[in-house]
């Protein structure tokens, strides 16, 4: 069971492992001895066909060779459209015709970003980096460029994000729900609701989050401080989170049921 210390723990390590992905994606972004620059031209000649000099591909400006994994990347197999190019966009939206086989990820969100630096991470362990390619992520001296720098920031706002709703779903996790065509709906709180062990139970609430069209259901604790109390504010009621100004009680259930029913 997760204690408040132990949540925040939970929520060191989370800190601490973003700290390390960023450390990271400094030491993927900067210039390496050793590195091979390509052109687009030339990459496309690494695509594992008889007489080609390589399988290789490339993910965020980056060239690796997939050799290792020729069965998924050579001619004719499923992810053939990766080899002898930069199609990071693909990575995150699954298109592998010749026009969603690009590098164009511009319009992406950071957590699509944080998709592609999940296969980033992918690469990095399973094969072996060659060299980069010249254009939309590194110039001719082999260093990045302002559109990959822009994508290390928005993969770091996507990583501070993650970090943000981690905190939230230990602070509020969750309700669990059915819903049956005979009995209506139900929601109710446990120790383990939302996938989240804890040593509280809670009470369903919901939860209002700016920009949301919709609130959703969490289970609130109702005794100690709040959860963002800072320990020199004043003494606090024993109500827990109950009085935090995003939540709402659900009409016709108890204050303090840790179950809410509402038949058909």
């Amino acid at each position: 069971m997760l204690s408040l210390g132990g949540r925040g723990l939970l929520l060191g390590l989370a800190v601490a492992a973003a700290a390390v992905l960023a450390a990271r994606l400094m030491g993927w972004w900067g210039l390496r001895a050793g590195f091979r620059l390509f052109i687009p031209e030339e990459l496309s000649r690494y695509r594992g066909r008889p007489g080609d000099p390589g399988l290789y591909l490339a993910l965020l400006g980056r060239v690796y060779d997939v050799s290792a994994g020729r069965r998924h990347y050579e001619p004719g197999s499923h992810y053939s459209g990766f080899a002898g190019r930069d199609a990071s966009r693909a990575f995150v939206t699954g298109d592998y015709s010749e026009a969603g086989l690009v590098d164009d990820i511009s319009d992406l969100s950071s957590s699509e970003m944080l998709t592609l630096q999940n296969w980033l991470s992918f690469y990095e362990k399973n094969y072996v980096c060659v060299g980069r390619v010249i254009g939309r992520f590194y110039g001719e001296d082999g260093l990045p460029t302002p559109a990959l720098t822009q994508v290390e920031a928005m993969i770091t706002r996507g990583l501070e994000a993650n970090k943000r709703e981690l905190q939230e779903k230990q602070t509020f996790p969750p309700c669990n729900a059915e819903w049956s065509s005979a009995r209506g709906s139900r929601l109710w709180c446990s120790q383990k609701s939302g996938g989240v062990s804890r040593d509280w139970i809670g009470v369903p609430r919901k939860l209002y989050k700016p920009g949301a069209k919709e609130p959703r259901c969490v289970c609130v604790r109702t005794t100690g401080p709040p959860s963002d109390q800072m320990p020199d504010n004043p003494p606090h009621r024993n109500r827990g989170d109950l009085d935090h100004p995003n939540l709402a009680e659900y009409t016709g259930c108890p204050p303090l049921a840790i179950t809410c029913s509402f038949p058909l």
